[in-house]
């Protein structure tokens, strides 16, 4: 992918050259198929706000499938999921533009991912399924141009042909509890070393060296295909970007694109506009039913050691920021606890101008964010340190005993650890809340604000 400056703030990406589809199938050929290879997309010129927007919707997908996945959706569940989300998020006022949005979301989320390892491995696997269940929900007649794209070398099973192997491909499909084989049903055979995935699992029928396909098996072997190209072409987008793309872009997109894969993408917690103002004789009340994890185990750790490290200081105060706190409450309850420690004066000293600079009281006035899930799962507290992700940073141990003092079951707590096991940060902290507050929380927990807010909310509803 190059991509090139030109004037009135416009991005040209040329991609690829335009694709020669193989002339031998007309019928596939003559098929427009609403899902891209992302292979051979034109040169398009692209504003500089729609690089970033169509980015941030197609990742609202893509995460939106990682946690439908962490949360073991069966398929039939994943297939509805990946549907609402692509009807959420991918549309545009004009349909003409759609497939256009399609393919520079997908682009542009390439050189997001392609920078390191761990980032090309998860894109990889969300754009894979996203691919997936796509292609499910598209016709036979997709399917085959599709496959014509992808040069894959398959041939649609005759009407005789059919009738002489009914019995065998009956019986594969019984062993394997997939629908019975009908005469106005479609099968393809391909060579059988396309299909590794069915062989292994025995689940098609294989004769002189061809594999009989049923219509509801083509994405076995069209996916490998898919992944593959996928995995090359995030390999050498990788080597352009360090090459020579993000010294190019340094002052306009590197910014954009090294800030996309952490970014937080939900509303706006700065200020507390729905929760209206929390008071400090309520503080304590809120801390026990409506702090999320992280936030508790920093506001026990003031009220017990009266002092936090600036890390911790910066993360719980911003939350408290956004969950309500005034600016001379803020004051009052960080100086009651810090003067026990380090005594008044040094509190006005040393401390008072961090509070007032997080309001935008102080210096350039910035009035700052608290943080998301995203920017604390990816901070690394040091030793003395208490901010960070719990689901992250706690051993299981400490992790066990805080859960249990928050009043989760050791039958959700088994779940919770597994999640936060396999690295599912966010959805350990969205069955926790679940646990404790006995309601579901299907959009997840994205900001330890949104915690408080509908935790809140819950409470109020009880």
């Amino acid at each position: 992918t190059t991509i090139e400056t030109r004037d009135k703030q416009l991005i040209a990406m040329e991609v690829v050259r335009s694709q020669k589809k193989p002339s031998s199938s007309l019928s596939s050929s003559d098929v427009v198929s609403s899902i891209p290879l992302y292979r051979s997309p034109p040169t398009l010129e692209v504003r500089l706000e729609d690089f970033e927007r169509f980015a941030v919707d197609r990742l609202l997908v893509l995460r939106g499938i990682s946690d439908g996945l962490a949360r073991g959706k069966k398929p039939d569940e994943m297939e509805k999921l990946v549907s609402d989300l692509w009807k959420a998020n991918m549309r545009h006022p004009q349909a003409s533009e759609v497939i256009n949005k399609d393919i520079i979301s997908h682009f542009v989320l390439r050189l997001v991912y392609c920078r390191t390892e761990e980032l090309r491995k998860w894109f990889l696997s969300m754009e894979t399924t996203l691919f997936r269940y796509r292609f499910r929900l598209e016709n036979s007649d997709v399917h085959r141009a599709l496959m014509t794209e992808l040069g894959i070398p398959y041939k649609v099973v005759t009407n005789a042909e059919f009738e002489g192997l009914k019995d065998k491909l009956t019986q594969v499909a019984r062993s394997v509890s997939q629908p019975l084989p009908t005469s106005d049903g479609t099968y393809y055979k391909v060579p059988f070393e396309e299909v590794p995935e069915l062989v292994a699992s025995r689940r098609v029928f294989i004769q002189k060296g061809y594999a009989y396909v049923a219509l509801n098996q083509v994405v076995s072997f069209v996916i490998p295909h898919f992944r593959s190209h996928l995995s090359k072409a995030l390999v050498l987008t990788n080597r352009k970007w360090t090459s020579m793309i993000r010294e190019q872009e340094k002052d306009r997109l590197t910014p954009i694109v090294e800030a996309l894969s952490t970014s937080y993408l939900g509303p706006d917690y700065s200020q507390a506009k729905e929760l209206g103002e929390m008071s400090l004789k309520d503080i304590d009340q809120a801390a026990r039913t409506s702090f999320p994890l992280c936030m508790r185990h920093l506001f026990d750790t003031v009220r017990e050691d009266h002092h936090l490290k600036h890390g911790g200081r910066m993360q719980l105060g911003l939350f408290l920021k956004g969950a309500g706190l005034k600016l001379d409450d803020a004051l009052a309850f960080w100086k009651a606890e810090f003067s026990q420690k380090v005594g008044a004066e040094r509190f006005d000293k040393e401390y008072a101008y961090g509070i007032r600079h997080n309001y935008g009281k102080e210096g350039k006035r910035t009035d700052y964010t608290p943080y998301s899930c995203q920017k604390i799962i990816l901070s690394t507290p040091g030793v003395g340190d208490h901010h960070g992700c719990p689901y992250r940073h706690f051993s299981e141990d400490n992790l066990r005993a805080a859960l249990g003092k928050m009043g989760v079951s050791s039958r959700a707590l088994d779940e919770v650890i597994d999640k936060a096991k396999t690295k599912h940060y966010q959805l350990a902290c969205t069955l926790t809340y679940e646990a404790v507050h006995g309601s579901s929380c299907d959009a997840g927990i994205n900001h330890p604000n949104q915690y408080f807010s509908d935790s809140q909310k819950s409470l109020e509803a009880k």
